[in-house]
């Protein structure tokens, strides 16, 4: 940001009385513009043992799979967020069982809720940010075309639970490698 948003004075980023962090700081009218972490949320959403899956059609990762997914609006829950955007990928409906996991994506400044949810019929399809969507079955997955590693990592988790019948809420970090080449998983809280 160049200018302040609320009275067009020019910015300068330093860290404001009170503060800890370097922020953009109006000269005028010293109001402080916050740049704050992006909530992303989705559903990892089940139909007879399968997992949907939507081909993206727009940027990052055009052409890979993923979860149904995207940042929340404002005036909106996750959960309503995570229906939404559902719907806006897959033109699914579905209904919430819980949420499942929640990553932390410190060096994207994003967090991630996915919910576990389930179709309320076989009916779907792809929406504007969709190339095609599909059910997939743990053998049928496109491991090597998924399109973030948060979306590897909830899939993961979700085919050990199925194994047991039991889906316990998982929180974590996935934190960029050192050499930046993938992302390790720190698993912070089962419950």
């Amino acid at each position: 940001m160049h200018f302040c948003c609320h009275c067009g004075g020019g910015l300068t980023r330093r860290v404001p009385e009170g503060d800890t962090r370097p922020r953009d700081v109006c000269d005028h009218c010293l109001a402080i513009h916050y740049e704050n972490p992006k909530i992303v949320a989705g559903c990892l959403v089940s139909w007879e043992g399968r997992v949907l899956l939507c081909r993206r059609a727009i940027e990052p990762r055009r052409g890979f799979w993923t979860l149904p997914a995207g940042f929340m609006e404002n005036e909106e829950t996750t959960r309503e967020a995570a229906v939404r955007e559902t719907w806006e990928e897959a033109r699914a409906r579905v209904d919430i069982d819980g949420l499942y996991t929640l990553f932390n994506l410190p060096q994207i400044s994003q967090v991630y809720l996915l919910f576990r949810a389930r179709l309320r019929d076989a009916q779907f399809g792809p929406g504007p940010e969709s190339l095609e969507v599909a059910l997939f079955d743990e053998a049928d997955i496109p491991w090597d075309e998924l399109a973030f590693p948060v979306v590897r990592e909830t899939l993961r988790l979700y085919f050990g639970d199925s194994r047991s019948g039991r889906y316990p809420f998982r929180s974590g970090d996935l934190l960029r490698a050192a050499d930046g080449s993938d992302y390790r998983v720190r698993l912070l809280e089962i419950s």
